[in-house]
């Protein structure tokens, strides 16, 4: 029995390994054989939801492009053609469809990957006793396929702006597993409207605990829809769903306890007990983001105060006055998952913006109660709401450095007037990328565009 599992898990991760290579319409001169692909029962479908190599994996494209990091010059050249194409926002080819690593293919292998589930589950008879179960599947598939849909437009699509959602290029919106149905694009409107159907319908039957935090929860579908929102500049809605979600996980750790001067300081916490995860998540890293390559910027260190212990816990010297991240939760492994500061600091910006001045500063504080050395921390107090609400956004990209959420953060920040320019320098070359530029859409692999018809990005 067990042998016949796993061969029908093989045989369904092949068919998805073969889309993640073309991912459209002319999949194959002959139509796949779907006798291939046998699947009987929700331990079929939880297998196929279960390869955390494959579903717990960011791109990490976006942080590539922010500017947390600058690479050296000599770095610069030994980096591909494509990576030089993305540290530089080339406005035309970034990454190929044949490409080694390719960004597109793993987003829409998980976009087939969740679809799958959600067509075979439809076959499986519900029971009493797998009724729970049946639900969970669903839900972690409707989870699965939103964020994958999020991180896509994020990266393909220029920032949510609800004036014009509805003639803005957003993403193919793929909902059915057969390769046969073309792709096309549809709009930010559309894009968006199917992200927040499909996480509305996975809290709807998520549990509040799971076995594992590589498995979606209600907490973490509830932080996940809040980050769409805010991302959406939906802040009364952002701030509904991070306060659901603090209702139901709150835990943060105290980086007191941390030792700091070990490699990895977050590995004295083990996998699964680590309070401030709500879904683990990892940058299957370009490049770009190794740390043998990836210098911090050094203005964005130099604004961490000595006593705030992030400096010490996220970041070490490479000896020649440039530093090197190394604070993921997962070690060497950068984390790109939703955690409880993430979700405080959500709420601490939509506070703000609502007017909520006292509310705000407490979910700050909170946070920095527990980064700063003990004995040295003075909660943040003002009376003035702008500036409480740049305190909270300079903080909110300290605690969220390299998790693959700048690129949003810079995206959303500039459609609200932030005037946020980047900037890098080669060979004694600037390359600028100015607020709201059309970059900032990144150029659609050109072999989709050839294979679908789809509109290119405009430049």
């Amino acid at each position: 029995m067990k042998k016949k599992y796993i061969n029908r898990c093989l045989q369904i991760l092949l068919c998805t390994l073969l889309f993640s290579v073309v991912s459209c319409k002319k999949f194959l001169d002959e139509k796949p054989d779907k006798k291939m692909v046998v699947i009987s029962s929700l331990q079929d479908l939880q297998g196929l939801l279960e390869n955390y190599n494959w579903v717990n994996k960011g791109v990490g494209i976006g942080e590539a492009a922010a500017d947390n990091y600058f690479v050296t010059n000599a770095d610069y050249n030994r980096l591909s053609d494509d990576e030089r194409n993305l540290y530089t926002w080339n406005p035309e080819r970034v990454f190929r469809i044949n490409a080694s690593s390719n960004p597109w293919s793993q987003i829409y292998d998980n976009v087939y990957r969740a679809n799958t589930v959600l067509f075979n589950l439809e076959n499986i008879l519900r029971t009493a006793n797998d009724q729970s179960d049946w639900n969970n599947v669903k839900g972690q598939a409707y989870f699965l396929r939103a964020k994958s849909f999020l991180n896509a437009a994020s990266i393909w699509s220029l920032a949510y702006d609800k004036q014009t959602a509805s003639t803005d290029l957003g993403i193919p919106l793929r909902l059915d597993p057969d390769f046969n149905v073309a792709s096309a694009r549809s709009n930010m409107q559309q894009t968006f409207d199917q992200i927040i159907s499909d996480l509305k319908e996975s809290i709807s039957r998520l549990p509040l605990n799971t076995e594992s935090s590589t498995r979606p929860s209600q907490p973490a579908a509830c932080a996940l829809l809040a980050r769409t929102y805010l991302y959406m500049r939906e802040y009364d809605s952002c701030y509904r769903y991070a306060n659901r979600c603090i209702e139901q996980r709150n835990g943060l750790v105290d980086y007191n306890s941390l030792n700091v001067g070990v490699t990895f300081p977050f590995s004295s916490i083990l996998f699964e007990n680590n309070p401030e995860v709500l879904y683990y998540s990892l940058i299957a890293s370009p490049t770009l983001l190794i740390s043998s390559y990836s210098k911090v910027d050094t203005l964005f260190y130099q604004s961490h105060d000595d006593h705030d212990l992030r400096k010490q816990v996220y970041y070490r010297s490479n000896g020649d006055g440039t530093f090197f991240y190394r604070g993921s939760y997962l070690g060497s492994s950068k984390f790109d998952g939703l955690s409880i500061p993430e979700v405080y600091l959500m709420r601490a910006e939509c506070a703000a913006r609502k007017g909520l001045l006292t509310e705000a500063l407490s979910d700050l504080n909170t946070v920095l109660a527990k980064r700063w050395k003990t004995g040295h921390f003075s909660p943040f107090t003002t009376t003035d709401l702008q500036e409480a609400l740049q305190k909270i956004l300079a903080e909110r990209r300290k605690e969220l450095a390299f998790r693959d959420l700048r690129w949003m953060d810079i995206k959303r920040l500039n459609k609200e007037g932030a005037g946020i320019v980047l900037k890098r320098i080669i060979s004694n070359q600037d390359y600028i990328l100015s607020p709201n530029d059309l970059r900032y859409a990144m150029a659609i692999p050109e072999d989709i565009i050839s294979m679908t018809g789809m509109q290119q990005n405009p430049r």
